[in-house]
């Protein structure tokens, strides 16, 4: 077998191949036994058709759909013996196959194209510290402790400690009834923060059967006017509900707390670091994903289209996967792959990107590290390291391990500066104004 790598493009590469008929003869004569095995003639079962009969009348036919699976074959046998690469489908542009005398194919595939990265050390990139604040807490708490709570009937309505439940009529400029706009047994809870303010004012000292009106405001544009519509309603209270907060025991404590606290004060220490360490995580994304916005912005080059398409079926796959899990009706395929372009887009350049600095600046996956890290799951799962090596090998877990390695560089390269969030939205605001 005869192979050489033509360079057609930066990010388009060509295996051309020339085979002796002698090289493929085992696949012939194996295509030969599996189309037997469904051929009958007249004389002759299912599966006992004659060779030399079978290659009389059917030999051509045969022999052709099986150069093309021998082709893709020996396509991936030198992907593999050579380490190449392709990152989209490959396509088989040409084969010239003669019967009893050789096969020869070529089969274009897009490679990674080698850019020079320019700008990806020394970037300012501004990372938020969010605080906790003691406010935060407590609403967090009041909602907890909400969601623990029992509730008595009553007669009548003392302060925003209550749940109603009402049927509301629409009415109009003149407080006339609208027809067709009534909801009947509707729970408000008087204390949620999202209810409108009218609602707790106007229903204070109210009792069942009695009535209370409010306004609904919308403020909303209108091409580009801002339009401004008022709704009027009359509610009529049908049941009245004391809202009874759970009793503070240690045992209610450590029940909401899975265990973790004994006393309020505990729990409260318990929410604050959970709002820590999810601000943490937030102020560590939001300056992540600005330094690889950076980056990505600072090198523009033709990403290969193929691959774009490999990434965008992926998205597209995961989309499909979440609609039918959390069972999302009328998933419309053409809208989400519509959004969806433009991040494919985005992954495909940073992962070339990515794989240019990984060789600029010498940043591999040894077979030490994929060892090591076998040895960690192997301790956890049970499962063999010589297995796990294997698998992440087959797999893309030294993809995932390089990306590591190159984010954790430029984070080195790229220190955060640390700014108030408002000082960001601040910042926000002025952008979003100059381009207005």
């Amino acid at each position: 077998m005869e192979t050489k790598i033509n360079v057609l493009s930066e990010s388009e590469h060509e295996v051309e191949v020339s085979l002796d008929y002698s090289e493929i003869k085992n696949e012939i004569d194996e295509a030969y036994k599996k189309e037997r095995k469904s051929i009958s003639l007249p004389g002759f079962r299912k599966g006992h058709v004659p060779l030399p009969m079978l290659k009389k009348i059917y030999g051509e036919v045969i022999e052709f759909r099986a150069s093309e699976d021998i082709a893709n074959k020996k396509f991936w046998e030198i992907v593999e013996k050579e380490n190449l690469e392709p990152i989209s489908t490959p396509q088989l542009a040409d084969i010239d196959f003669k019967i009893g005398s050789k096969l020869n194919f070529k089969v274009k595939y897009e490679v990674k194209p080698a850019i020079e990265v320019k700008d990806y050390k020394n970037l300012e990139v501004e990372k938020p510290i969010f605080k906790v604040k003691d406010e935060d807490v407590e609403v967090e708490l009041k909602s907890i402790l909400k969601a623990h709570a029992t509730f008595e009937e009553a007669e009548q309505i003392e302060n925003e400690n209550y749940r109603i439940t009402v049927d509301l009529q629409r009415l109009d400029e003149k407080d006339n009834p609208i027809e067709g706009s009534r909801s009947e047994n509707v729970t408000i809870d008087l204390d949620d923060p999202k209810v409108n303010p009218q609602i707790p004012q106007n229903a204070l000292n109210k009792k069942v059967g009695e009535t209370f009106s409010f306004k609904f405001v919308d403020d909303h544009m209108h091409g580009e006017e801002v339009h401004h519509e008022e709704f009027n309603y009359s509610a009529e209270i049908k049941k009245i509900e004391k809202i009874v907060p759970p009793e503070i025991s240690e045992e209610f404590v450590e029940k909401i707390s899975n265990k973790k606290a004994k006393t309020l004060d505990d729990f409260k220490e318990q929410l604050k670091k959970n709002f820590e360490d999810y601000y943490t995580k937030q102020s560590e994304d939001i300056y992540l994903n600005s330094l690889l916005n950076k980056i990505v912005n600072n090198n523009e080059f033709k990403v290969p289209n193929g691959y774009v398409d490999v990434l965008e079926k992926q998205m597209l796959e995961n989309e499909k996967r979440n609609a039918q899990m959390y069972k999302m009706p009328n998933f419309d395929e053409a809208k989400v792959r519509e959004q969806i372009r433009p991040k494919a887009e985005w992954n495909a350049k940073w992962q070339v990107i990515l794989s240019n600095i990984a060789e600029a600046e010498n940043l591999k996956v040894t077979d030490e590290e994929l060892k090591e890290e076998a040895k960690k799951e192997a301790e956890k799962t049970g499962i063999s390291e010589e297995k796990l090596v294997k698998y992440y090998k087959d797999s893309q877990k030294s993809e995932a391990l390089l990306e590591e390695k190159v984010i954790n560089f430029l984070k080195e390269n790229n220190p955060p500066k640390e700014i108030d969030p408002s000082e960001m939205n601040k910042k926000k605001e002025e952008a979003t104004k100059k381009e207005n």
